[in-house]
């Protein structure tokens, strides 16, 4: 009896080492068998063969695509052993298959591929049972139908016919298949017995099992049928078979070979499939699909079934991608996370080898991150998962390199700034690393300091690249002008000056025919009021450059500098001919049209606007309410009869009170052309027709609503968050989307608001002021217009309580400042006039209309020879002013 378990442990203890592949101790547990037990030790000769066998590919592993040929001297014992076993048939009819499964995957090994078949052929491999079978039987099945595939390959046709070529490549397919499919069941089946073997564990445990590892023959059986899929050109079915391993329940041993083909899945998704080619992962694929070669012959469903098939991912909570781009996102972020675990971090020599690899996965899944999420721009995520990826960062530039750009795109500036540092310390030589810098320096985060030193970087490269040389002191040219504009002191301003016109003449010396070079070396001079050369390096700019929107618009500035009003117009109308929903160049052109075609066709410009605004953005304006439709709503809803539009019933008192006489209220936009009344000019003492001001005149590239000077840049964040307040408190209605697009539906409504106080007409400009104050009401650009129209009614007091508002929240808004003191100098305070006057001067001393009140202050006072040098001064700026500053011109890389 004791004998009887005693035997039975053992051949429990045997299937188990067969299934978790310890070989080393089946050569124990042979040397423990009764000859009791097995007759003439047949059993013994099996599990000998298997394990010498086993052994010996453990120690000597195969290749892909190596063809193993010959008789091999380690494998004789081997053949002995299975012989022995095979020739006195002693063995039960399931150890005998198994026998002749070994005997075929040794005549493999050896190169007798026909001998290999024909064994298959004899066992029935088609015919061999899954259901109850052990794990190591359900290995060797795999196995052996890896191994069919394998010799099927190998052996070329005889025949020529196309048929037969076509039934050998689904038999091959057909084959890899099965041999997958079991090996999933194979592996987790050995996942579940490990753990029943952990919760059962007894008091005095056993050796613990080892990680299983997947042989030669499992693996291929798990990646040779989408290979030869993808060869043949049916992409259809190599997608789907990646999907049926994709779902099968995950075990340890299959966590390596899941990402990998996640990760391929995904590159597949993203390069080789679009949209309308796509299937839902749980639908069954298309029988013809645009995605697979037109010549390929084999399509339709699987040709084969198993009586037992591994377990797959079930329930009602599963999420399923609806699109390439989701699904590919979806198996990214599964490949990253596991990477991630799976990473070899220590630095010490023995682990190199293995954390190269690990960073080569990892830097492949996270290149296809940025493919799949730069489509979506999902920047902010993206910039998360690299950050992710920094503990395989060290010393490697290609990672700190993504997460620099990534954080470039989510717009965190500062960030990148630091991580583009490193950047530079990891590739000192790369000229185009500290020119991002300096741009990200000089743009959003305005350190001037910062962009300074990155562009002397480059510089100081020497003459290892002329380009970029050039590129250097363009950008530090660009450095030197914005500081210019920032600096308070005069002198130091024409001192920055001439340095940023030194760089500039130096980047295009370096670079003729860098369009760039000469476009900002015409807009410096532009700025120091170099007019005619400006002219000459413009038209060189368009020449390299002929639909260049920024050297279009900066030539027609300079004609307008010059009065050529008519000629600046045209110019502007054949730029917007190439770039129609460009907002800069139609801010400009209300200015021009305004003095060359009157108030009725600068109108016109503006509800042209709202239009392109309105199909641009199509986004919900937050002035909205239940009282009705938003004025811009309405001017867009009616592209017929213009004078027909009406105005919503604001409840400003001011508006209110504007309105009071009218029964309908006439709209801001009401083109003039439909009235027969004449129009007077507003009187000089109401209304100044001051060019606007760069805060007035947003670009795709800067912030409409912010200023370039350092100082408005915190006043604009002060207004900003005082808009947002003032917003919160007066409607529930957040407004949508990022902040440019509004702060550009403000500048709109402003402008008209400006050209409707050039015609005198307030109640029209309070309406078109109220939209844009619906919209950013702690605005200094706001409350100036505000003031502007009181001034047209006369009223001085609130248009000087409007202009100290203006200035509480931008102490250097110059048109504020100007407007101010000519109150001041109204009320007789002339020495406060004057102190305002002279801080404007410091701020903007080419504006021409500053000087001109600075000298009416100062004849006021009896400083006659002052005043007279301050009319000098504004008579020259004016004759070389242009409609607008040249600094409405976005100045970046």
């Amino acid at each position: 009896m004791a004998t009887k378990k005693t035997g039975h442990r053992l051949e429990t203890e045997i299937e188990r080492c067969r299934s978790e592949c310890q070989w080393e101790r089946i050569y124990e547990l042979v040397k423990q068998l009764s000859t009791k037990l097995i007759s003439n030790d047949d059993m013994a000769e099996l599990l000998l063969g298997e394990g010498k066998l086993e052994q010996y590919l453990k120690d000597n592993p195969l290749k892909q695509g190596a063809s193993p040929r010959g008789l091999r001297p380690k494998l004789t014992d081997v053949r002995k052993h299975l012989t022995a076993a095979l020739d006195r048939g002693n063995l039960k009819p399931e150890f005998m298959q198994e026998a002749k499964l070994i005997m075929a995957k040794l005549n493999y090994v050896e190169g007798d591929y026909k001998e290999a078949l024909s064994l298959y052929s004899k066992v029935g491999l088609d015919d061999l049972q899954l259901v109850a079978s052990p794990p190591y039987r359900l290995r060797m099945i795999a196995e052996a139908f890896a191994t069919k595939g394998l010799c099927l390959e190998k052996l070329s046709v005889s025949s020529s016919t196309n048929s037969l070529h076509v039934d050998r490549d689904q038999e091959i397919i057909t084959c890899y298949e099965k041999a997958g499919d079991i090996a999933l069941l194979y592996l987790q089946e050995i996942e579940r017995m490990q753990m029943a073997n952990i919760q059962n564990r007894s008091p005095k445990p056993g050796p613990a099992s080892p990680d299983q590892e997947l042989s030669f023959f499992l693996e291929t059986g798990l990646q040779r049928a989408h290979v030869i899929y993808f060869k043949n050109g049916n992409l259809t079915r190599g997608v789907g078979r990646f999907r049926e391993i994709l779902r099968a329940v995950e075990t340890r041993t299959t966590q390596n070979l899941r990402m990998t083909i996640a990760r391929q899945l995904a590159e597949i998704l993203l390069r080789g499939m679009c949209e309308q080619s796509y299937w839902n992962p749980l639908e069954e694929p298309p029988n013809q699909s645009p995605l697979d070669d037109p010549l390929c012959q084999e399509h339709g469903t699987k040709r084969y079934a198993l009586s037992r098939r591994p377990k797959v991912y079930m329930g009602e909570n599963i999420f399923c991608p609806k699109e390439n781009t989701e699904e590919a996102l979806l198996l990214l972020l599964i490949s990253e996370s596991m990477a991630n675990r799976d990473a070899v971090l220590s630095r010490i020599p023995e682990h190199k080898n293995d954390r190269i690899i690990s960073l080569q996965s990892a830097s492949v899944v996270y290149d296809l991150l940025t493919i799949a999420l730069g489509r979506r721009g999902q920047y902010e995520m993206l910039s998360e998962c690299l950050e992710r990826a920094m503990k395989f960062a060290f010393e490697e530039f290609h990672l700190w390199y993504q997460f620099a750009l990534s954080l470039m795109a989510a717009g965190k500036s500062a960030r990148a700034v630091k991580i583009l540092k490193e950047c530079i310390r990891l590739k000192p030589e790369d000229a185009t690393i500290p020119l991002l810098a300096a741009k990200l320096c000089m743009g959003s985060l305005h350190w001037m300091e910062e962009a300074e030193r990155f562009a002397s970087m480059v510089v100081e490269f020497g003459d290892k690249s002329l380009e970029f040389k050039a590129k250097g002191y363009l950008a530090l040219g660009l450095t030197y002008s914005l500081q210019a504009t920032d600096a308070s002191l005069r002198g130091m301003q024409e001192d920055l000056q001439r340095k940023a016109l030194l760089a500039f003449q130096r980047a295009h010396s370096l670079s003729p025919t860098d369009h760039l070079a000469a476009f900002y070396l015409a807009l410096q001079l532009a700025i120091s009021r170099q007019i005619p050369e400006a002219l000459g390096y413009v038209r060189q700019a368009l020449q390299l450059q002929g639909d260049d929107s920024n050297s279009l618009h900066l030539l027609a500035l300079l004609l307008s500098a010059q009065k050529h009003y008519h000629d600046a117009l045209n110019i502007i109308d054949m730029a917007l001919s190439e770039y129609p929903e460009n907002f800069i160049l139609l801010f400009t052109k209300v200015k021009l049209e305004s003095l060359c075609r009157g108030p009725d066709e600068a109108l016109l410009t503006c509800k042209h606007m709202l239009q392109i605004w309105k199909s641009c953005y199509n986004l919900t304006n937050p002035s909205d309410s239940g009282r009705g439709s938003s004025l811009l709503d309405r001017a867009i809803a009616d592209r017929r009869q213009l004078n027909s539009i009406t105005l919503p019933d604001f409840s400003d008192p001011e508006t209110a009170s504007d309105s009071s006489s009218l029964s309908r209220p006439e709209s801001p936009l009401h083109l003039f052309v439909s009235s027969h009344l004449p129009h007077s000019p507003p009187k000089p003492d109401q209304i100044i027709k001051a060019p606007a001001n760069p805060e007035l005149s947003p670009g795709p590239q800067d912030p409409p609503l912010c200023s370039v000077h350092a100082t408005s840049i915190a006043a604009s964040r002060v207004e900003q968050a005082l808009s947002e307040v003032a917003s919160s408190l007066q409607s529930s209605t957040p407004k949508q989307g990022p902040l440019h697009p509004w702060m550009t539906l403000a500048q709109i409504w402003l402008h008209a608001a400006e050209v409707y106080i050039g015609i005198g007409k307030p109640a029209e400009a309070t309406a078109c002021i109220q939209e844009a104050a619906n919209l950013f009401p702690m605005s200094h650009n706001v409350l100036y217009m505000r003031g502007q129209v009181a001034e047209l009614r006369g009223n001085i007091d609130e248009a000087k309580r409007w202009y100290e508002e203006a200035l509480s929240i931008s102490p250097t808004h110059v048109k504020s400042m100007q407007r101010l003191s000519l109150i001041l100098h109204h009320l007789g305070r002339y020495s406060l006039a004057e102190k305002i006057l002279r801080d404007a001067v410091q701020v903007n001393s080419t504006a021409h209309e500053v000087w001109n009140s600075l000298g009416v202050v100062l004849q006021a006072q009896g400083h006659d020879d002052a005043a007279t040098e301050c009319f000098l001064t504004a008579l020259e700026l004016e004759a070389s002013s242009p409609i607008v500053p040249f600094t409405i011109i976005p100045r970046v890389l």
